[in-house]
């Protein structure tokens, strides 16, 4: 074999068995560790249809920059227990906003002000009139 023929097939993706069911194991996995972290406030809203980003968008408050910086901390290390480990993390220096991205969910981990500030909730709506706004 050669090493392009060996590049080659190494670089289509596998699908594992049942990857369908992967987002909602994921999904499970991000709900059941905000929960243990005490995490306020959670909304999760459904955007597969919206965009090509991820399945799923999580956002969450926690009480302080040092509670965010703890659900953080536990979400990955969940995320990673999981066999999940690929999540790329933005904002854990400040932890005014971390997010986490895991491919399939993205979860935002908010101090109340901010999330205020942002209310991505009101972007991601699909009505308008619908819309959860966050009033922290």
């Amino acid at each position: 074999m050669t090493f392009e023929s060996e590049r080659a097939l190494s670089s289509s993706p596998a699908q594992a068995p049942g990857s369908a069911e992967l987002p909602a194991d994921l999904i499970s996995t991000v709900l059941a560790s905000l929960d243990d972290s005490k995490a306020e406030d959670i909304v999760t809203i459904d955007i597969s249809g919206k965009s090509a980003l991820a399945d799923h968008m999580v956002i969450v408050s926690g009480r302080s920059h040092r509670h965010v910086g703890a659900i953080a901390d536990h979400l990955l290390r969940d995320i990673k227990d999981a066999g999940e480990g690929r999540a790329t993390v933005e904002g854990q220096s400040t932890c005014d906003w971390v997010l986490i991205d895991t491919g399939d969910v993205i979860v935002h981990i908010f101090r109340p002000e901010v999330r205020g500030f942002y209310n991505l909730e009101k972007m991601w709506a699909v009505e308008p009139d619908e819309a959860p706004q966050y009033i922290g």
